[in-house]
């Protein structure tokens, strides 16, 4: 049996060891036990999460590959054409070498989208960072975001939103959730498989380097231990070698010379090879002296688990490798044949001829799964049932405390973010970087497409299966907000070790709830990616399931953004009338940490309210009653109406406190609420719109003048809202970087 350190090296444990033995008849080699170790790896085959994704629907009819079975999902939006659409992690390399985590995780998920035929035509991602006071955050927070934008700024795709969030659980395992979405003619999908035997095995695009060799098993499928030097796991990128593979493998995808199409990704040609003839229900043989190598000296386990980027298989058939070798030549790309595929159901490595290693495809593809009993986390029900009735009200005034969240580095603009990426690059780009969700336009219909990220760890962490749904919930309401409908999901479920009975139960709980979440909003989780073992110095980061949601609009014309339009327009808040104030809304509130210092409470959701708050703010909108419509989320209520005179560049005057504990008014995020402006004319439909659909609402105020005024609470000038809010995030990088 290999040292206990040398299956470490692998993720392996001594009984998936013996397993192997035992199933294969034999002791496997160096070369074959890197294999199973890709393929056997948390990363590539899912092993404790794999049984609770069984639990998400999958019964749309806008469907068009199941879950799983392919890089990433794909939907009908009608008229021919489908949107492929994952997001996925890069958080493990990021926290090592954040540019280089970063912009390779961006171009991973881009060729997940074309290896399926589709062209990329919008990026987003979800980030996640320790505070700003530490100088490792800060530089792992800026080495991200260069990262991001310096590759994703030279391929040629859109980066149109996102989120970024501060938490000390994230100090030490940043989050790096990267999401493409791409479009095709739905009759032109392509499927990563062999096909059937004697297709033959091309290796496109970049030569093979000692890159990121472990990176699936070594780095991503376990947690970090701060001895181990793990920056050779980590890939180098080429944004401009990116660009031209796009473009030859989407011409490659409208011709007759190939059957199939596969991302090198994680663990490299060992994955991508063995995944595709699992597909095609065939073998493969593989010589590795024929693998361009940029590197002097490679071993045939080097050259098989790099991860080296921009490189694609593809599956060509008999008798058109030249007809394939000159479109790559003509984008100066190298195409290079390097074995076929087989009957015999094996996959075979060899070098010129002699056999290095040989292993049943069905056996690599057959790795252990594992349904664990999770235990609630410690001291979680003491959180939950904490008392909110002994926190006082502040001695700040409720305006100061409104100025403090807007400059917050969770509530405050990301325009410092999002002013890196390029978000108008073929020219699609309808509503941009800043509001509930962005929108794509689909060039030759009416069509567009909204896209968001949401999550909230803080939330989850106090109740799993709320924090599931609430990442669905908050995910499908800003795409709503701007008009669209939701109709498909995707997800980055990033969690700690869930060998540890406490993080599988927050694992579970948090998947039932997002499952729960999207049955209630008919929109499957499609594709996605776990990540798992997020820890550093042995503790976990906040259980943090990040969902991406789709949205389609019929009429792209139809849509609202977040900011307050006219003078006397009235304000109206829908999902709650304000006729009582919950001390329970404060639950895992922004303004609960950044004011009092807790993180407690027990979050809820009501999911059925919710689908009819979005349904009436959708129809609203279609209607063409609304000026505006906002999420109100993050901060609570008073936030969220700030937000929306600052977009707006115009004044709010507003009364609806009917209690003295004007902090859970104006700063708790409990219910399922949308603010809405809208003519006064329009008002007598709204309220007989919310009567028939069971919704409750409440006038709240009018648009108008250069203040924000709310009761006898709350009154600041427009500059000062603007100011906390726009230059927030960079003060306080500012101000962290000079103690």
């Amino acid at each position: 049996m290999p040292t206990k350190e040398s299956l470490d090296e692998l993720a392996i444990s001594e009984a998936e060891y013996e397993a192997i033995v035992e199933r294969l008849g034999r002791e496997p080699n160096d070369l074959e036990l890197g294999l199973f170790g890709s393929l056997w790896s948390e990363h590539c085959a899912y092993k404790h999460s794999k049984p609770l994704l069984r639990m998400f629907a999958v019964d749309s009819p806008r469907l068009l590959v199941a879950p799983g079975e392919e890089n990433a999902g794909a939907v009908d939006i009608g008229d021919g054409l489908a949107i492929v659409m994952k997001i996925e992690s890069h958080n493990h390399p990021s926290a090592i070498e954040p540019y280089e985590g970063a912009a390779t995780g961006v171009g991973g998920i881009v060729r997940d989208i074309f290896a399926m035929g589709a062209r990329p035509i919008a990026l987003m991602n979800s980030l996640r960072f320790g505070p700003l006071e530490s100088a490792r955050n800060r530089y792992l927070f800026g080495g991200v975001v260069a990262g991001i934008s310096g590759y994703g700024n030279c391929i040629g795709v859109p980066n149109v939103g996102g989120e970024v969030v501060f938490a000390d659980s994230y100090s030490g395992n940043p989050l790096v959730n990267a999401m493409c979405v791409g479009i095709l003619p739905k009759e032109r999908l392509i499927s990563a498989t062999t096909g059937h035997a004697g297709n033959v095995l091309m290796l496109i695009g970049a030569d093979t380097g000692r890159d990121g060799i472990h990176g699936a098993s070594g780095l991503a499928s376990r947690t970090f231990e701060e001895e181990r030097e793990l920056r050779p796991a980590v890939q180098v990128g080429n944004p401009f070698l990116e660009k031209v593979l796009i473009e030859a493998c989407l011409e490659l995808v409208d011709t007759d010379h190939i059957v199939g199409l596969q991302d090198l990704g994680a663990a490299g040609l060992s994955t991508a090879s063995v995944e595709c003839a699992s597909k095609g229900s065939t073998g493969l043989a593989i010589d590795v002296s024929k693998i361009p190598r940029r590197e002097e000296g490679m071993s045939p386990y080097e050259t098989m688990l790099s991860e080296s980027q921009e490189r694609m298989l593809v599956i060509v058939k008999p008798g058109h490798e030249q007809a394939v070798e000159e479109i790559l030549n003509k984008w100066d790309l190298q195409a290079t044949a390097i074995g076929v595929a087989t009957d015999d159901g094996h996959a075979k490595i060899t070098e010129n001829d002699v056999v290095l290693g040989e292993l049943p495809v069905s056996l690599l593809t057959d790795a252990p799964m594992y349904r664990l009993q999770g235990t609630k986390p410690e001291g979680l029900s003491e959180l939950q049932g904490y008392d909110f009735g002994q926190i006082s009200i502040p001695h700040e005034s409720p305006s100061d405390i409104l100025l403090r969240l807007l400059g917050s580095p969770n509530i405050a603009s990301k325009r410092s973010v999002y002013r890196q990426y390029d978000h108008q690059v073929q020219t699609n780009t309808v509503v941009s970087p800043g509001g509930d969700a962005a929108i794509i336009r689909v060039k030759g219909t009416s069509k567009g497409i909204a896209l968001a990220t949401d999550g909230n760890g803080r939330k989850c962490y106090l109740n799993p299966y709320v924090g599931g749904m609430l990442a669905v919930a908050e995910a499908c309401r800003n795409v709503s907000v701007v008009g669209a409908t939701p109709i498909a999901l995707t997800d980055c479920l990033n969690f700690g070790n869930p060998e540890k009975s406490e993080i599988y139960y927050q694992l579970e709980e948090a998947v039932k709830g997002m499952s729960a979440a999207s049955g209630a909003f008919n929109s499957p989780v499609v594709s996605g990616n776990v990540s798992l073992y997020n820890e550093a110095q042995g503790e976990g980061i906040y259980p943090t399931p990040v969902v991406g949601a789709l949205g389609l609009l019929e009429n792209v014309a139809m849509y609202t953004t977040v900011g307050f339009k006219k003078t006397g327009d009235v304000v109206v808040l829908i999902g709650d009338d304000l006729s009582q104030v919950k001390l329970e809304n404060l639950a895992g509130s922004e303004y609960l940490e950044l004011v009092h210092g807790l993180v407690a409470g027990n979050p809820s959701l009501d999911i059925d309210a919710e689908v009819m708050v979005q349904n009436l703010c959708r129809r609203v909108i279609q209607e063409g009653l609304v000026s505006s419509a906002h999420d109100c989320s993050d901060g609570g209520l008073a936030v969220a109406l700030a937000e929306s005179c600052i977009q707006g560049g115009i004044g709010f005057s507003g009364k609806f406190m009917a209690s003295d504990r004007w902090d859970v008014a104006l700063f708790g995020e409990g219910e399922s609420r949308i603010i809405l402006s809208l003519p006064q004319f329009h008002l007598p439909r709204l309220e007989n719109l919310c009567e028939e659909s069971s919704v409750s609402y409440a006038v709240i105020g009018t648009v108008g003048g250069e203040r924000f005024l709310i009761d006898e609470a709350i009154n600041l000038s427009l500059a000062d809202l603007a100011k906390s809010w726009e230059n927030g995030l960079e003060d306080a990088v500012g101000a962290a970087a000079r103690i």
